[in-house]
């Protein structure tokens, strides 16, 4: 299965965009209806991205995503409540969420669809109960809401995020969850910094990136595409692997000489597939 590398944000209540952002090269959108729209304009947005989702072709394209508001809030209620039926959703982002709790109510308005529901952690509750959030039956995948936790944790050096991401990535681990996908950037210019950013998160088990603009798409790639001498050490290793295996033996045997196990093994498939990904 291709996983994510791009993940786009685009405001509900900018219609206008949404088809640009489907055409953008993104591999999934996300339509918000949180941040991005104005508290005036909310109840707007949620009826466009509804008719944009009852709209949807069979066509494919990029997997359709929508942020709803808080469900602590009557409108994060509202917009669950709406957007259950859509025939075009592909998952929901529900912000916020501190407990399990969060997930439990989601299920009661979902009922039995399908809807996989990712799981923003954006305090310390949050965080510091990533385990039992990614535990739970809806949960589809988690993410981390850096420019909140830095709000709350007065935190204002990048590396003072490593902690929290590494536990998040633990905890999505643990649940058999596909990778953490890696906040947004919010300087658009400075893309160098994005990509050393994306390179530092990749370090970290993290794949992909959510962007604000489709410009940050092409640098996301960049920052998590493996350099050529990884790529080519990686397809030494999968030769080497399958070598082993036609011939009916165990061990993997380097050209050199090194021997490596199983776990280098899927390590270096996994750089290989991601090459090809990104």
């Amino acid at each position: 299965m291709t996983l994510p590398i791009t993940w786009l944000y685009v405001p509900g209540d900018r219609p206008d965009r949404y088809g640009k952002a489907v055409a953008s090269g993104a591999d999934v959108v996300i339509l918000d209806l949180e941040d991005a729209v104005a508290p005036a304009r909310k109840d707007d947005a949620r009826r466009a991205v509804a008719e944009f989702l009852a709209r949807r072709g069979p066509e494919g394209g990029p997997a359709l995503h929508v942020r709803i508001n808080d469900l602590a809030t009557r409108r994060g209620l509202d917009d669950l409540a709406e957007l259950a039926a859509a025939p075009g959703l592909d998952a929901l982002r529900l912000p916020k969420v501190e407990s399990p709790q969060t997930l439990d109510l989601a299920d009661e308005i979902l009922g039995d669809r399908p809807v996989g529901a990712y799981a923003l952690l954006e305090s310390a509750l949050g965080v510091l109960g990533a385990e039992a959030i990614a535990a739970h039956p809806r949960v589809a995948g988690l993410a981390l809401g850096e420019q909140d936790l830095a709000a709350e944790l007065s935190i204002t050096a990048e590396h003072a995020f490593d902690h929290l991401r590494l536990r998040v990535v633990l905890a999505a681990a643990a649940a058999g969850l596909p990778p953490v996908p890696m906040s947004v950037y919010a300087d658009l210019k400075d893309t160098d910094g994005l990509i050393a950013s994306c390179v530092r998160g990749r370090a970290l088990g993290m794949l992909g990136r959510a962007a604000i603009h489709p410009r940050q798409l092409p640098a996301i790639r960049q920052g998590f595409r493996p350099a050529s001498g990884e790529v080519a050490k990686a397809r030494e290793v999968v030769e080497a692997a399958e070598r082993a295996r036609a011939a009916g033996v165990g061990a993997v045997a380097l050209p050199d000489g090194r021997f490596v196990d199983a776990p280098v093994v899927t390590r270096a498939r996994r750089t290989l597939a991601l090459a090809e990904e990104a």
